[in-house]
């Protein structure tokens, strides 16, 4: 009934596809983005310094919102063999800046590499091979072709724990248990099962305040957060609530509460990573076992600690996690050279 009209020529343009893993928004950037160079790590400084209003711009109100999660595509790191070189790099965006990994990111992005045409096919496999380049490191991920859903399984970083048997006091939700692992990204990992609180969605809120303190808590007193091998992944990224599983098919269920305080709808991939490493080093798994986690909505991800490392000095587990994603919709957003929020803004 009604066209739409052409694209103001005066207003900055970018395009992006709009994906879901187990619930979790994604926000896909394909065009509309400054170039940057180096290597990964490199070109995420350089949208931190130079290019972080377009980050605002696509994360914030109004054209996004609070818990909105992107990535931006860029050329993978640069390698001596064409063979060695990943199909392309990735930076992650969230309400609070850039992240170092992303599970349902690297599950949607290889599902959306392959419907796309931007990875061929593998005719002669039932998955096809896709390497992506994050800033904590290469991500190898396989996508399964032949089946409607095309799911997605991915081989993470090495991932290790950090510390155990920590504890800390806030005054609202008294002494707090935790342990500290790394899956792509630092994570702080509480068992909730003796708390009154249920991991659901109409606890949200407190789930997000008890996030927030925590991982404030953490950063103010300790204890230290340090990557053996790059001091840019040196920094604790979120507070992962455990507990039971509502479906009896299921081994647990988790909220994890990351950045300024945002609630993942996913189980998260890196979370899970580091869960199984977690798990690993406390004798609660070995190599070869499974666990499927769901999220604070029902969503599920399959983890298997796959095989044992030593990583800079510690034990490490290699991850493999896997889950489903869908795309939801295609943008062209917009910046009037006059609109009077260029970065917009949050409301929670």
């Amino acid at each position: 009934m009604f066209e739409l009209p052409g694209l103001p020529q005066t207003s900055h343009r970018i395009e992006c596809i709009d994906m879901h893993t187990g619930g979790e928004p994604l926000r896909v950037i394909v065009n509309g983005f400054p170039e940057t160079s180096g290597t990964v790590l490199q070109r995420r400084k350089e949208c931190q310094s130079q290019h972080d209003r377009l980050r605002k711009l696509l994360i914030n109100e109004p054209r996004g919102h609070a818990d909105m999660y992107a990535a931006l595509l860029i050329p993978p790191n640069p390698v001596e063999s064409d063979e060695d070189e990943a199909h392309f790099g990735v930076i992650f965006m969230h309400n609070a800046g850039y992240s170092t990994m992303c599970g349902h990111a690297t599950i949607a992005l290889a599902k959306l590499a392959v419907t796309a045409g931007w990875v061929p096919v593998c005719s002669s496999e039932l998955e096809t091979e896709v390497r992506i380049d994050a800033p904590c490191g290469r991500i190898v991920a396989y996508v399964k072709h032949n089946e409607q859903e095309m799911p997605v399984r991915f081989i993470g970083v090495p991932s290790f724990v950090l510390h155990t048997d920590q504890q800390i006091d806030l005054p609202k939700w008294g002494t707090v248990k935790f342990d500290i692992a790394y899956g792509g990204a630092f994570y702080a990992y509480v068992d909730v099962s003796d708390r009154e609180m249920a991991i659901e969605p109409d606890q949200y809120d407190s789930w997000i305040r008890f996030g927030r303190e925590l991982k404030q808590a953490i950063v103010d007193q300790g204890p230290t957060i340090h990557h053996p091998q790059e001091e840019d992944l040196s920094f604790l990224y979120g507070a992962i609530f455990m507990g039971p599983a509502k479906d009896s098919q299921n081994d647990s269920r988790n909220v994890c509460v990351f950045a300024d305080g945002e609630v993942d709808r996913c189980p998260t991939g890196s979370g899970v990573c580091g869960r199984l490493a977690l798990h690993v080093a406390k004798g609660q798994m070995k190599v070869g076992d499974s666990m499927k986690v769901e999220s604070i909505i029902g969503s599920v991800f399959h983890g298997t600690p796959i095989s044992r490392c030593s990583y800079e000095g510690l034990e490490a587990v290699i991850p493999e996690v896997s889950g489903t994603a869908f795309e939801t919709g295609r943008s062209t957003f917009l910046l009037d050279p006059n609109d009077p929020w260029p970065e917009g803004f949050l409301l929670r």
